[in-house]
């Protein structure tokens, strides 16, 4: 394909060679936007700093749900574009793709997020989402020692993690 530059952009990437290799990125979030999990597996090219990576990635959510609950063709009560709603309240999305990569959402019911980065050609990713979310709990949610809005710095969580999304197909 063909774009102003001039320069030949492949219209999606290569599908990946190795199992494990389908994953970019996940994120975690909370109700605050403060983010408590980034971690990568298979990013090439980082083209912002850490902070600024998070604030686009939560500002995208935010205008995403925001959009998708004025489209909604059920509520007759809209809202005004922008204004944060609660955790399942309206309509919201589960995932979008691009050409280069497929990103898998899922918000709990407390305002955690959860934001997985994937090979586009990768299926639906919810349950897989929901396997996250219980393993974010049953590690670092029900740990004594984790301070509740910190960082998540739980080996065994970090490792299951690690395994679990390195066997996402």
């Amino acid at each position: 394909m063909q774009f102003f530059g001039g320069s030949d952009i492949s219209p999606s990437p290569p599908a990946p060679t190795a199992p494990g290799n389908n994953a970019h990125m996940i994120y975690v979030f909370n109700r605050n936007g403060v983010c408590l999990l980034y971690k990568e597996w298979n990013r090439p090219l980082h083209t912002l700093n850490e902070q600024q990576d998070h604030k686009l990635m939560f500002g995208l959510l935010f205008s995403l749900k925001s959009l998708t609950a004025k489209m909604d063709p059920t509520s007759a009560d809209k809202g005004n574009l922008g204004v944060p709603q609660l955790p399942g309240q309206g309509c919201s999305f589960h995932s979008f793709r691009t050409n280069t990569y497929k990103l898998s959402f899922m918000e709990t019911p407390s305002g955690i997020k959860i934001i997985l980065v994937t090979h586009p050609k990768t299926g639906d990713l919810r349950d897989s989402l929901k396997y996250i979310y219980n393993l974010y709990v049953e590690y670092v949610v029900k740990n004594p020692l984790y301070t509740p809005g910190a960082p998540v710095r739980c080996e065994l969580f970090n490792t299951a993690l690690d395994q679990y999304v390195r066997s996402i197909a």
